[in-house]
């Protein structure tokens, strides 16, 4: 009996030595990542706190990563789609509890279908949501900012419009609703979908007082869909900011393959 409670304590104590093992080269490369994602220094010291006492977020970061990797693609200034993509599942808008405000709007299946059941939740507490613009070609892409470079010079527009192949709007997953100013903000619209937008896995991608971060000037209308968990992950950790989560999920990954 004493020889087996030995051998019960020997290997209780390796078994602890490979957890603090692996937790200390958990929390090494969480700190490298965060660092290479440029992740603002409390929020830094926040996400290694979190982190240290609770094994949510390792779980939590577990569960996103093994979603669909198209939800958490980077798409900014620096980061650019695959030349020539095009999102496989894009499917026409209409004929549910939202409005559209032209005819051709596309968007991915599964964003498609969780602006659906948002809608309806929408609809239910009296509220209209209105879809003005989705899925962007590449192509389409740079007709517009073409076209806002000539009008406002490209200073200016790059603050409001993205290069082509730097839009959300190509992925398929990006939405502009109302009339596309940031009177949405307070609008009936706008309100709701600030308090329920993350429970259908929707996400503000450009919030007011964020442009040094984002690159791009605040947008109270435009959307990205992301799902829910990783909705979820990017306010339960990353103060509500898509930009946060979605760099550091990509630096996350390139840790893991050694490319971008």
């Amino acid at each position: 009996m004493g020889e087996l409670a030995g051998e019960n304590i020997i290997v209780l104590g390796n078994f602890e030595r490979e957890r603090t093992d692996r937790d200390a080269e958990f929390v090494a490369r969480l700190s490298a990542v965060m660092r290479d994602a440029e992740l603002p220094e409390d929020l830094y010291v926040s996400i290694l706190e979190v982190s240290a006492w609770n094994p949510a977020f390792a779980r939590d970061l577990h569960n996103v990563l093994a979603g669909p990797r198209y939800l958490r693609v980077l798409v900014d200034k620096q980061n650019a789609l695959p030349q020539g993509y095009s999102p496989p599942d894009l499917v026409g808008l209409g004929g549910g509890d939202y409005r559209v405000s032209r005819a051709g709007l596309m968007l991915r299946r599964s964003a498609a279908e969780s602006l659906g059941e948002m809608a309806t939740a929408a609809r239910a507490e009296g509220v209209v949501l209105v879809a003005s613009s989705a899925y962007r070609s590449y192509e389409h892409q740079t007709q517009v900012h073409n076209r806002l470079v000539q009008q406002m010079g490209r200073a200016a527009a790059e603050r409001v419009s993205a290069r082509p192949g730097h839009s959300q709007h190509q992925t398929g997953l990006a939405l502009d609703f109302g009339d596309i100013t940031n009177a949405f903000a307070q609008s009936p619209a706008g309100l709701w979908m600030h308090a329920n937008a993350t429970r259908f896995g929707w996400s503000l991608s450009y919030p007011y007082g964020y442009e040094h971060i984002t690159g791009y000037s605040w947008e109270s209308w435009h959307f990205r869909y992301l799902g829910r968990d990783l909705a979820a992950f990017k306010d339960r950790y990353f103060r509500g900011i898509q930009q946060f989560a979605l760099r550091f999920l990509h630096e996350w990954e390139a840790s893991t393959t050694g490319v971008d």
